[in-house]
């Protein structure tokens, strides 16, 4: 399959978690060369402003992300999906590396660069810290796996990874079925969660929201008058 580039749009799924708007992440990702005086008219609107972006385990929010952007890096090929099918929470088979064979829970998913973490699986270790006088401290991080030949999803009739595809139930419903065994795997609660609430029925109202009463109260309804019916019936004229 042939291989694109896939550095210019931001995933669906890698944000879903983090349950921040788009317009500040778009914002926060921002990096501009040049921009023109918007207050001048011999000069066009024009922006320079950098286009693709490396994608990594920081999230694009971050300032650790727009740092690792700053300077040219060596390109990446992401094979393209043409549907993605892993969610946080999901059960699956690592198939290289050291933990091969073992299965893990989906902690974290980058759809960018076509990774998971896998949590508890494919660790590393490193040491911070160290100096002449100070031996340093380890510290522990899962390393990403890639979706297309690293992991499996497990089946959960005989606990072992297959490969999957999404189909359509009687009923209309879409969901993942093993190419196996055909048994659907259904998506996880947590596939839905947030930093901010493990469910949205359970969400708290905070003070600067709207009010869900607010939002299903009807305060139009539609009529099939013209405009200047409306004015007789506004100023009571007949």
């Amino acid at each position: 399959m042939r291989l694109t580039v896939m550095l210019s749009k931001i995933a669906k799924f890698s944000t879903d978690y983090s349950n921040l708007p788009e317009s500040y992440i778009k914002r926060a990702m921002r990096q501009v060369y040049w921009e023109a005086p918007r207050d001048l008219p011999q000069y066009l609107p024009i922006t320079l402003e950098k286009k693709k972006f490396r994608y990594t385990m920081n999230r694009p929010w971050t300032e650790e992300f727009r740092r690792q952007n700053l300077s040219r890096r060596k390109k990446v090929f992401v094979e393209p999906l043409k549907e993605w099918t892993f969610f946080r929470g999901d059960r699956v088979e690592v198939l290289v590396g050291k933990d091969k064979g073992k299965i893990g829970l989906v902690s974290q998913i980058i759809e960018e660069r076509n990774w998971v973490v896998v949590e508890g699986l494919n660790v590393h270790y490193r040491w911070i810290g160290k100096t002449d006088d100070y031996p340093g401290t380890v510290i522990q991080s899962e390393a990403p796996l890639l979706v297309t030949n690293e992991v499996a999803l497990v089946d959960p009739s005989d606990d072992k990874g297959t490969k999957v595809e999404w189909r359509y139930t009687e009923q209309g419903e879409k969901v993942r079925v093993s190419k196996r065994t055909g048994h659907i795997i259904p998506v996880p609660i947590s596939a839905s969660e947030t930093i901010d609430f493990k469910t949205k029925a359970g969400y708290p109202e905070q003070e600067k929201d709207t009010r869900a009463a607010d939002i299903s109260e009807h305060t139009y309804i539609p009529q099939s008058k013209t405009f200047e019916m409306d004015l007789m019936e506004h100023y009571r004229l007949e």
